[in-house]
């Protein structure tokens, strides 16, 4: 695509060409009164012009053919990197320094690729026309006239760069105020049903106008530092103009052409006049990129420091990952401290705190959770009972002692349900598996399942999803299911009717909860207590 890109400019250079000498081609045919002449230069005049705006358009589609698969590759290689392991967990909820983690995936690569792709064309024809043009004027004017519009363009390339510099940086700025500003609306989206009960339109509606006028504000600076690049690159562009007649004059007065008649030397100032205004309009365009320049670096120091952040942690998650399953067999034989095949979590003197504020939780908490042997961790609100089934799911780390697990995650391994269940687009029946509709109208489901479009959380109620969660766990029907609180947003009658599922699956469960009524689920034997003490009751 992009050597068709090149060949179709080159092309569409000749033919601008041929165009370009046309005006002084008319001069001589209409200065000899050549009738003749004129027609068949006017036919020329007009397949030539039809030919270029052919090969224009094909540019043009090429240049948007090429950002779309720019934007496929760089978003998709993004997405392999953010969704690796929980990369994006670690981005959204244990790193800070990284904003708008979602905004620079879809919207500032779509910006980036397309501002590049605007630039594709100019800049791969770029070296081919200014080599030629430069030749084309030193054959009309001399040395003079190249190294005039070669001096004149790198003076307005150093200015240009002076002018730069503080747009990246407030381009960068403004686009994070532009992601915070687009979260808040997607906040009230999100939860309208809460802020609705809360009145809290009059409170969001204040916050959302501060975000916004933060954002204008930053706008309206960028602006103003824009403008002086605006008035260096029009400058430029104007100058220009007289700078080629300048150029042409000095032969014509030092008296190069004395020996041509009025109408010869009419036709060869007009062929002149495009070699050197061609010429200069070449670095004009370059010039006149320097706004889009300054768009592409600024998404350019977005993105890339994203992808490094990515990067940073799909290493550091893939290292942890090598550790723990060099440390686990599952066979039962893993070196100085075997460990029998039945046991999914082994702790051992396992210390953890908050990343963010280090705030200890648990201390030397020792701990085997083996199949059969059904766990129940209760404590206080922040206790760490939470932050005990991250570290289990390996989304926090510990800040001290010895952590094995099962790392099968899935049917026949490990499923997690958390308080808030989280859904994915698309229907009712896809949100657990095909072939699941049996599991949905036994869990009390009172909507028709084949009915349902699409799952949002505006539709079901806290309760169906909790139901709805426990669907997708009946089917997967794994060897180990870790509830954290699960059941909060169900009758004690349902919360016991599910434990009794699981438990007549043959489910081992690691259960977080503060109702008595758990205490009455018949769990099928003696069933150990962990409270804040770090020690199995």
């Amino acid at each position: 695509m992009f050597l068709t890109l090149l060949g179709v400019a080159l092309l569409e250079q000749l033919v601008i060409y041929q165009v370009g000498v046309i005006p002084s081609q008319y001069y001589g045919v209409l200065g000899n009164k050549d009738f003749s002449g004129f027609k068949t230069l006017t036919a020329v005049a007009v397949t030539l012009i039809i030919v270029n705006s052919t090969l224009k358009s094909f540019d043009q589609f090429i240049c948007n053919m090429m950002y779309v698969n720019w934007r496929k590759s760089l978003t998709e290689y993004l997405h392999s990197c953010y969704f690796q392991g929980q990369v994006y967990y670690n981005l959204h909820v244990l790193r800070e320094d990284i904003d708008n983690p979602d905004q620079r995936i879809s919207q500032d690569v779509e910006r980036f690729c397309r501002q590049l792709s605007s630039m594709a064309s100019k800049l791969v024809i770029s070296p081919f026309t200014l080599a030629y043009y430069t030749y084309q004027c030193f054959h009309s004017t001399g040395w003079l006239g190249p190294v005039s519009i070669f001096g004149y363009f790198v003076i307005g390339t150093m200015i240009n760069k002076v002018l730069m510099s503080p747009i990246v940086s407030k381009l960068v700025q403004q686009e994070k105020l532009e992601g915070d500003f687009r979260f808040k609306h997607m906040q009230i989206r999100v939860n309208a049903e809460p802020a609705a009960f809360y009145r809290a339109g009059q409170v969001e509606h204040v916050r959302t106008d501060r975000r916004l006028q933060r954002l204008l504000k930053s706008q309206r600076e960028l602006i103003g530092k824009e403008l002086w690049l605006y008035i260096g690159t029009n400058t430029f562009d104007y100058l220009g103009s007289i700078l080629s007649y300048v150029v042409i004059a000095i032969p014509i007065f030092s008296g190069v052409y004395g020996d041509l008649s009025p109408t010869e030397l009419s036709a060869l100032v007009s062929k002149n006049a495009f070699v050197s205004i061609y010429l200069i309009g070449c670095f004009s365009q370059l010039i006149d990129l320097s706004s889009t320049v300054t768009d592409v670096a600024g998404y350019t120091h977005r993105i890339g420091e994203l992808q490094e952040t990515l990067l940073s942690l799909g290493r550091k998650k893939n290292g942890n990952y090598s550790e723990a399953k060099t440390s686990w067999d599952l066979d039962g034989h893993s070196g100085e401290d075997p460990v029998p095949r039945d046991t999914a979590f082994l702790l051992e003197q396992v210390t953890l705190s908050v990343p963010s504020s280090g705030k200890p939780l648990i201390k030397d908490l020792s701990l085997r959770i083996s199949q059969g042997n059904s766990v129940m961790i209760v404590g206080n609100t922040g206790t760490g009972k939470t932050s005990l089934l991250r570290v289990l799911g390996g989304l926090w780390e510990s800040t001290r002692g010895s952590i094995r697990m099962l790392t099968c995650f899935g049917p026949r391994g490990v499923v997690f349900l958390p308080q808030r269940p989280f859904f994915t687009d698309g229907s009712l029946r896809e949100q657990v598996s095909p072939g699941s509709v049996f599991a949905l109208t036994s869990l009390f489901l009172e909507e028709d399942v084949e009915s349902q479009p699409c799952c949002r959380y505006d539709i079901l109620s806290p309760g169906e999803m909790q139901r709805l969660s426990f669907a997708r766990l009946f089917y997967l029907q794994p060897k180990y299911a870790v509830l954290d609180e699960a059941t909060s947003a169900l009758t004690e009658e349902v919360e016991h009717e599910l434990y009794r599922m699981c438990l007549q699956l043959g489910m081992t469960l690691i259960s977080v909860g503060h109702r008595p009524s758990l205490e009455k689920v018949r769990w099928g034997g003696s069933v150990p207590w962990l409270s804040r003490g770090g020690e199995v009751e």
